[in-house]
């Protein structure tokens, strides 16, 4: 029954990976694919390789930090609102749905429209920060080397945060009302009730939550692309396979930083769904 399914898995998606495996194998070029060579680990560890590349290197260090920034500043928003949105209310359900309006965005459009509200001439964010005195000249969000990507990080966190709320409001309606009586009632304090009751029954929904949020900013490129393409203060993983892809037309070592990317977020996927288990093991004891 499973082998349909199966096969059709295997032709997207294995067939494509094994191939992207044998090109970082090769030295495989755009302009002629057809004729290459095979030179073992050479686009990996040779003196020209991938693991010698200080613009690697400056890729995952920009991915990882954007990961790392994004994600927290998500997280912690997401809590907030989903708390909020918790409560009773009459607006409760047009408030979720509002909610989703940055994250129905597609992310070119989004980007685009952000690039353009953070232009250093004609946006508009520069333009009430100099009406309100906060800035003394326009600042370039999306070309100043210490600005992009800290501006780029919040128009993610603008787009993701909603993802984030609605994940974890869905884990805070799974909590039973008759532990917030019981609390109620015994007079316990509401950060005490939020971090005895509330955090620890809701951790498995919110691990989730972090955990897909996590895969999806370690490949993030359509954002970072649109904002600043191949600026190499900003470049991520997946920009930096594409520019050799694409741009200089190296099959061959294109394909070994891909590799290295798909390595890299399944060694976390897998890592990740350990300690997710052994905290739904936790929690159910």
């Amino acid at each position: 029954m499973a082998a349909p399914m199966l096969l059709v898995l295997a032709a997207v998606g294995a067939w494509p990976l094994l191939r992207t495996i044998w090109f970082s194998l090769t030295d495989s070029e755009l302009s002629n694919p057809g004729d290459y060579a095979f030179i073992g680990l050479e686009n990996y560890v040779g003196e020209y390789g991938l693991l010698a590349s200080a613009d690697w290197w400056q890729a995952v260090g920009n991915t990882l930090l954007f990961t790392g920034l994004s994600v927290s500043l998500e997280t912690l928003l997401g809590l907030g609102v989903a708390l909020l949105l918790n409560q009773a209310s009459r607006l409760r359900t047009l408030l979720r749905a509002a909610l989703l309006v940055p994250w129905a965005i597609p992310t070119v459009v989004s980007a685009k429209m952000w690039s353009w509200m953070l232009h250093d001439q004609f946006g508009i964010v520069n333009h009430h920060l100099l009406a309100l005195g906060v800035i003394a000249a326009p600042l370039a969000w999306t070309a100043d080397p210490q600005l992009s990507l800290f501006s780029i990080v919040l128009v993610d966190v603008w787009k993701a945060t909603p993802y984030m709320a609605l994940l974890i409001l869905a884990a805070l309606q799974m909590v039973p009302v008759d532990c917030y009586e019981a609390a109620r009632v015994d007079g316990v304090p509401r950060w005490q009730v939020f971090r005895r009751i509330t955090l620890p029954l809701i951790l498995p929904g919110l691990l989730v939550a972090m955990v897909f949020r996590t895969l999806d900013a370690l490949r993030v490129f359509d954002l970072i692309y649109v904002m600043t393409s191949n600026s190499r203060d900003t470049q991520s993983m997946s920009v930096f396979v594409r520019q050799q892809l694409i741009d200089f037309g190296l099959v061959g070592y294109g394909s070994a930083a891909a590799t290295c990317l798909f390595f890299m977020i399944a060694l976390l996927s897998i890592v990740a769904m350990g300690l997710m288990r052994r905290t739904f093991e936790r929690a159910a004891a």
